[in-house]
């Protein structure tokens, strides 16, 4: 029970704020390209409480977390967040727009990742000192679930970012083929993950992403 409860006070903030401030960085680049749906629904915002979705922030997360904590670790932890509501038809250029709000979450995640790598290395520069065993371990934290955040995202499957991000770049009659499979995209995730393949793909990409953060900063 004490581990468990130590494994959520290092993961709580890191999950916290990949999951928020991804899907606030949706808003915010939607209202800058002429869509201001999230920012009239009090979206565009750092309190996590605008964006907390009761089972994908906080129930997968913590049923991960505790599954991790009584066998060993090993899961691969994610979550989400309420989707920002973004209305595609009012961005100035629907398509091209598309592409940019839909990198603006992985971006952000990108970002995250490297505050917490800089914190990690901050804890391993005073490897005695009072706070550093935490800030390494959640600096740990925050690189696992925002690399996770990210490339899982960056997926080329609709509705994940990087469908989206397909669907802009492809030619129009291409695109809105490719479109008609954002229905069946999460059935698609989900059947990718209980059957192994998710983590045969991520996982590495997910290695190769830490070994890059390592080498920049040098830990």
């Amino acid at each position: 029970m004490d581990s468990l409860i130590a494994t959520l006070a290092i993961w709580a903030l890191p999950v916290l704020l990949a999951i928020t401030l991804h899907e606030a960085a949706h808003g915010y680049v939607a209202r800058h390209f002429g869509d201001p749906t999230a920012e009239q629904e009090g979206r565009i915002t750092l309190n996590p409480f605008k964006h907390i979705d009761p089972v994908g922030t906080v129930l997968v997360p913590v049923a991960i977390l505790a599954l991790s904590a009584l066998l060993g670790g090993g899961g691969m932890l994610f979550g989400w967040a309420k989707p920002v509501p973004v209305n595609f038809n009012r961005l100035r250029r629907p398509k091209a727009d598309m592409l940019w709000v839909a990198a603006a979450g992985p971006f952000m995640n990108f970002l995250m990742a490297l505050g917490w790598a800089l914190l990690l290395k901050l804890g391993m520069s005073d490897p005695h000192g009072s706070y550093a065993e935490p800030m390494r371990e959640m600096g740990v934290a925050g690189i696992q679930i925002n690399s996770v955040l990210m490339l899982l995202n960056l997926l080329p499957i609709p509705p994940l970012d990087g469908g989206r991000i397909l669907v802009s770049l492809l030619p129009h009659r291409l695109a809105w083929k490719f479109s008609r499979i954002e229905p069946y995209g999460f059935p698609i995730l989900l059947v990718l993950l209980f059957t192994g393949i998710l983590g045969h793909i991520l996982w590495p990409l997910i290695a190769l992403f830490q070994i890059l953060l390592a080498t920049l900063f040098g830990f």
